[in-house]
């Protein structure tokens, strides 16, 4: 939008053959432009927000701390760990450190590991082994917690509900998705078809929005 602004200019005054004067008004044009700016939503006008819910890989800290202290209490009273000194551990980035006298024993542990966060409803995918380092004399592995929605698996999350051409649309926001839809029925679709799929990491749907 433009706003045109008119101003004029005086020329000198000349006679004519009868003796009269006249005078010459120049017409100059300006156009000034406005700065952006958005209009204000009038008082009482109405929103319309479309359903949506949010795609995120979570765990929850305090069942973690639940599982890796009943882990322990386990092996503490089972006999063929008995005298070893053998634990699982929660180091200061959030991993699990499991340590033992010897490889065996850690491959004994790890299923313990295992079943103790099952049971506080934490999706062992969520746990991926590190190397065990053997000393000969201990011996330890390190088990990252898997959290958030990396770049690499959000594109790929992306790209399956592409594929899928289901009517709704995804966006990457940090280390979630929100996924957007007409009617709520769609977002349904997307989540139950990523839950028959398998990315590699397990999701959670929250942040349902109508």
């Amino acid at each position: 939008m433009s706003i045109k602004c008119h101003d004029f200019s005086l020329t000198y005054p000349t006679l004519t053959t009868d003796n009269q004067i006249e005078v010459e008004l120049k017409a100059h044009h300006h156009y000034i432009e406005p700065p952006l700016f958005q209009s204000p939503i009038p008082s009482g006008a109405q929103v319309i927000t479309m359903p949506s819910f949010d795609i995120v890989s979570e765990l929850d800290s305090h069942e973690v701390t639940n599982a890796v202290d009943q882990a322990n209490k386990e092996v503490a009273t089972r006999f063929d760990f008995k005298g070893s000194n053998a634990n699982f551990e929660l180091d200061k980035d959030g991993n699990i450190v499991m340590k033992a006298e010897s490889t065996f024993q850690l491959q004994q542990m790890l299923p313990i590991l295992y079943a103790k966060m099952g049971k506080r409803g934490i999706d062992i995918a969520s746990l991926e082994s590190g190397k065990i380092q053997d000393t000969g004399k201990t011996a330890q592995q390190s088990i990252a917690l898997k959290q958030g929605i990396e770049s690499d698996m959000a594109k790929k999350i992306v790209k399956l509900i592409k594929d899928k051409k289901l009517k709704v649309q995804t966006a990457i926001n940090g280390d979630k998705l929100r996924v957007t839809g007409k009617k709520r029925d769609d977002l349904q679709e997307v989540i139950q078809m990523l839950r028959t799929e398998d990315v590699g990491q397990p999701l959670q749907f929250n942040n349902f929005r109508d």
